[in-house]
């Protein structure tokens, strides 16, 4: 009776670890999920005519993050996190493979609440890309981060001249739209691409040196997807 106590203890134990520190396959699984959701993000960004990023700033834009989900809450005390990915243009391959990225920042205000929103960068210049390999960067003060203009009209607009370094959008009631995220830090997620592809991986090596390595397919579907 006292073994079979002990056997049954010993594996609530071992559930227990595995959920909350993550095995190596529900990590893969997740991440997977994470780059099927941002392709959807993507997906839906670009999908409407009326209301479209402007065609200029995708075919310059250098790099694509994609952060699906990111959490804003305030009560008094504000801040934000979410993880997604990003890739970049260059190399042989058109787009580098997926670099798993994080967000955060914080606020003071009077403010309550708490919403998610999908948020999309597009990084314009090659700062951008070298500040995103420092440990972190503060968009808005390492590099200029500016709401990303939407519609036909933006292209006539003194943004479609496209001097900021990094354009940024975000989903929150149904509708994409241009958002400010000045104060918010990005930054790699080097324990995710290690735990994806299956070695470590910097995103150095993915985003400067062009590393390619083997992809599953969800990994070459948001490729596939990116402008």
């Amino acid at each position: 009776m006292i073994s079979r106590f002990k056997f049954s203890a010993a594996l609530v134990v071992t559930f227990v670890v595995a959920f909350t520190s993550g095995s190596p396959a529900m990590a893969d699984a997740r991440l997977a999920q994470k780059i099927q959701t941002a392709e959807d993000v993507l997906r839906d960004l670009l999908a409407t005519p009326d209301h479209q990023v402007p065609e200029e700033l995708l075919e310059k834009a250098r790099c694509v993050a994609i952060l699906p989900g990111v959490i804003k809450g305030a009560f008094g005390w504000g801040g934000k996190h979410g993880r997604g990915v990003l890739s970049c243009r260059g190399g042989e391959h058109g787009w580098s493979a997926p670099v798993f990225v994080r967000i955060s920042g914080g606020s003071f205000g009077f403010q309550i609440g708490v919403q998610s929103a999908d948020v999309v960068l597009f990084l314009m210049s090659e700062r951008s890309i070298k500040s995103l390999l420092k440990s972190q960067f503060t968009l808005g003060g390492d590099v200029s981060v500016a709401a990303g203009p939407l519609g036909r009209s933006a292209e006539a607009s003194t943004d479609a001249r496209f001097q900021a370094e990094i354009y940024s959008y975000a989903k929150t009631r149904g509708l994409f739209a241009g958002i400010s995220v000045e104060g918010s830090r990005l930054a790699p997620h080097r324990k995710s691409m290690i735990r994806y592809y299956g070695r470590p991986l910097s995103a150095r090596a993915l985003l400067i040196d062009h590393e390619m390595p083997e992809l599953p397919s969800e990994a070459r579907s948001f490729l596939a997807a990116l402008p």
